[in-house]
C-alpha cells in the first residue's frame, strides 16, 4: 500500500509540475528513488506519464485561452506572449523538446495556442518528459554510487 501511495504521489507531483501551477516533482522523484520504493523503470514511467499528461492540460488551455489574452488575469503579458509565439514560429514544434525545463514548459501552452498537431505535440513532449526523468534517475544513481 505504501508503494501505491508513493507512486500516486509521484504521478500527482509530476502532473502538477507540468501544468501552469508552479510545482517541482524532482524532489519527490529523487526521494522515492533513494528510498528504493519501486523499480527505477517504473518510477521513470510514472513520472513521465504524469508530466506528459500535465502538459496536455496546458495544450488544452492554450487551445482556448487566446480569446482571453487581453484580460488582466491572463498569465502572460501580451508582449511576452507575442515574443513566445515568435520564438515558437521560428523554431517550430522542435522547441517542444525543451518542454522538460520548468521555464520553457510554457511552450506546451503556446503549442495549443499555435494549434500544433496533437500527434506532434504528444510525440515530442513525451520524449522530452521521459528524457528529463531518465537523466534525473541516472544522475541520482551515479551520485549514490559516488557517495558509496
Amino acid at each position: 500500500m505504501i508503494t501505491l501511495t508513493a507512486l500516486v504521489t509521484l504521478f500527482a507531483a509530476a502532473f502538477l509540475a507540468a501544468t501552469i501551477i508552479p510545482f517541482q516533482s524532482e524532489a519527490v522523484f529523487v526521494a522515492l528513488q533513494l528510498g528504493n520504493v519501486s523499480g527505477l523503470v517504473l518510477l521513470v514511467a510514472i513520472a513521465s506519464l504524469g508530466n506528459t499528461l500535465g502538459a496536455f492540460v496546458n495544450y488544452a488551455i492554450g487551445m482556448r485561452v487566446e480569446t482571453y489574452r487581453d484580460k488582466r488575469w491572463f498569465p502572460m503579458r501580451p508582449d511576452q506572449l507575442a515574443r513566445t509565439q515568435g520564438w515558437f514560429r521560428r523554431y517550430g514544434v522542435w522547441s517542444l523538446l525543451l518542454s522538460w525545463a520548468p521555464v520553457l514548459g510554457w511552450f506546451t501552452l503556446v503549442a495549443g495556442i499555435m494549434r500544433t498537431p496533437l500527434w506532434q505535440f504528444a510525440l515530442l513532449v513525451s520524449i522530452a518528459k521521459t528524457g528529463r526523468y531518465a537523466v534525473l534517475a541516472w544522475v541520482t544513481s551515479h551520485a549514490m554510487a559516488l557517495a558509496g
